[in-house]
C-alpha cells in the first residue's frame, strides 16, 4: 500500500481528560459525577504497594463512594482474571469501575466492564466493533507513561487456551474519564520507564504510518515522537524530574490518542503474538521489533518515516535517496534504543526459530496488521522475527 491522503471524512474519539500533577486526588469527585455509589477499584499488587491505589481509594471514600478492591491482575492480563473480576463486581453490587495502574489493570478493567454488563465471556468480544451493550462507568488513572489504555478504544487480553493476545477494539471501552497524573509515574524503576516509554514511541510511529492515518492523529503522533525522543533518557536517569515526567506523560497521552484513532501496525501485531505465546513484556517486545519493522515498511511510506526520523532528531535531507533515507531512519531508532540499553534480542528472551511459524501465524490474524502501511504475509512476518532473533 502506498502513501495516500486521508479520506475527507474521519472521526476522533477520546475520553474526558484531566491532566496535571496531583489530579488523581479528584478521582472521588469524578466517580461520583459518573453516578458511582460502589466502585470496583482494579489495580495490581505493585501499584498498590507504591501507594497510588490507596490514594485513589481515599479520594473515593471522601466523596462518599464505597470501594471494593480487585488486585488479582498480572502483566498481560488473562481471560480468567477478567472473568473472576466480573464475578466479583457483580457479587459486590458495584455500579462502576476505577482502574489504577499501567496497561494491565486498565485493560482488565475494560474487560470486566464488558463481561459484567453483557454476561458474555470476554473472548467473545475479540475483534473490531463486536460490543453491543454499553459498559459501566469507567474512570482510569494511569501510573505508567506508555500503555495509554486510559485514552484508547483498545483492550488487550491474553487468551490462555490459545496462548495468544486478543484485541478488543470498540468505542465502548473508551474510558469515560482519564485522570492523567504525571506524578504517579515517579515510582517506576528505570527498566519499566524505558519499556513503557518505547511502547509510547511505537504507538506514535505506527499511528503516523498507518493506512488509516488522519490529520488530528498525525499531529499528535509527531509531537509524541518529539516528546519521547527528548525526555525518555532524562526520566530514566533522573526519575524524580517531575517536569520531564510530565513531558513523557504528555507524549504517552498524545500517542495513545493517535493510535486509538489511526490504529497500529505490524509491530503491535507481532508483539501481541510474542506476549501471548511466551508471556513477555509488551513494551520490550515493541522495542525489539520497532526498527526491524520500520526497515521492512519504509518503501510503502517513505515520506512519513522520514518525518518520524526528523522528529527523533535525525538530519534527513528531503532529496535523500530512498536507501539512504531508510538507513538514516533505522539508525536513529537503533541509536535511541542503544542509548536506552534496550538492545536485547528475541533469542535472549527465549524465542527460537522453531517458534517463528506459530508466531507469524498469530501475528497475521491480529487486527493491528490491517492498517500496516505494507501488506505482509506469514513468510514476511517470519522473516522480520528472524532478523530480530
Amino acid at each position: 500500500m502506498s502513501e495516500h491522503a486521508p479520506s475527507r471524512e474521519w472521526k476522533f474519539v477520546a475520553p474526558e481528560i484531566v491532566f496535571g500533577p496531583g489530579c488523581l486526588a479528584r478521582a472521588g469527585r469524578f466517580a461520583a459525577n459518573l453516578g458511582m455509589e460502589r466502585a470496583l477499584l482494579v489495580t495490581d499488587p505493585g501499584v498498590a504497594a507504591a501507594g497510588w491505589a490507596g490514594k485513589v481509594m481515599d479520594s473515593l471514600v471522601q466523596a462518599g463512594v464505597a470501594v471494593e478492591i480487585f488486585d488479582q491482575v498480572t502483566p498481560n492480563p488473562r481471560d480468567h482474571e477478567v472473568m473472576r473480576g466480573a464475578a466479583f463486581y457483580l457479587e459486590r453490587g458495584c455500579d462502576g469501575i476505577v482502574a489504577v495502574g499501567g496497561g494491565s489493570p486498565m485493560d482488565c478493567a475494560k474487560g470486566i466492564g464488558l463481561v459484567a454488563e453483557s454476561g458474555l465471556h470476554v473472548l467473545e468480544f475479540e475483534g473490531v466493533d463486536r460490543v453491543e451493550a454499553p459498559s459501566p462507568p469507567l474512570l482510569c488513572v494511569p501510573t505508567t507513561a506508555g500503555s495509554s489504555a486510559d485514552v484508547s478504544q483498545f483492550a488487550i487480553i491474553l487468551d490462555t487456551t490459545r496462548a495468544v493476545k486478543i484485541a478488543i477494539v470498540s468505542k465502548a471501552v473508551v474510558p469515560d474519564v482519564a485522570l492523567v497524573d504525571p506524578a504517579a509515574t515517579a515510582t517506576m524503576d528505570p527498566g519499566l520507564t524505558v519499556n513503557t516509554g518505547l511502547d509510547a514511541l511505537t504507538h506514535a510511529m505506527e499511528a503516523y504510518v498507518s493506512s488509516a492515518h488522519q490529520p488530528l492523529a498525525d499531529h499528535l503522533a509527531l509531537e509524541a515522537v518529539r516528546l519521547v525522543a527528548a525526555n525518555l533518557e532524562q526520566v530514566r536517569d533522573r526519575p524524580g524530574d517531575l517536569m520531564a515526567r510530565e513531558r513523557m506523560m504528555l507524549g504517552s497521552m498524545y500517542a495513545g490518542l493517535a493510535f486509538s484513532n489511526a490504529i497500529l501496525g505490524a509491530v503491535h501485531a507481532m508483539a501481541h503474538a510474542l506476549g501471548g505465546l511466551l508471556d513477555l513484556p509488551h513494551g520490550l517486545c515493541n522495542a525489539i521489533l520497532l526498527d526491524h519493522v520500520a526497515a521492512a515498511n519504509f518503501s510503502s511510506a517513505p515520506r512519513r518515516y522520514m518525518a518520524l526520523g526528523r522528529a527523533m532528531g535525525a538530519a534527513i535531507p528531503g532529496d535523500a535517496p530512498a536507501d539512504e533515507a531508510r538507513e538514516l531512519v533505522v539508525s536513529a531508532l537503533r541509536g535511541f534504543k542503544t542509548r536506552l540499553g534496550a538492545v536485547v534480542s528475541l533469542s535472549e528472551l527465549g524465542v527460537t526459530r522453531e517458534h517463528l511459524p506459530q508466531l507469524a501465524r498469530a501475528a497475521a490474524t491480529d487486527p493491528c496488521l490491517a492498517t500496516n502501511p505494507r501488506s505482509l504475509g506469514i513468510l514476511d512476518i517470519a522473516a522480520i522475527y528472524e532478523q530480530a532473533l
